[in-house]
């Protein structure tokens, strides 16, 4: 299964709580941080929502 890298790259200040909760959801605490992912559905869906604070990847196995 592919895997996603996921770094935060600009604030959340100023936008609408959900899109901070779901931040959180990807598991990211702080700008510049990088999470790794399995690419699904759902961690796609989560990434469309707050694609404009985040970079995505693929991740290199």
């Amino acid at each position: 299964m592919a895997k996603l890298r996921i770094t935060w790259v600009k604030s959340g200040i100023g936008y609408a709580q959900d899109q901070k909760r779901t931040l959180r959801s990807l598991g990211l605490k702080r700008l510049n941080q990088s999470v790794i992912h399995d690419d699904s559905a759902t961690i796609r869906s989560m990434v469309l929502k707050v694609r404009h604070l985040v970079e995505v990847a693929e991740a290199e196995s």
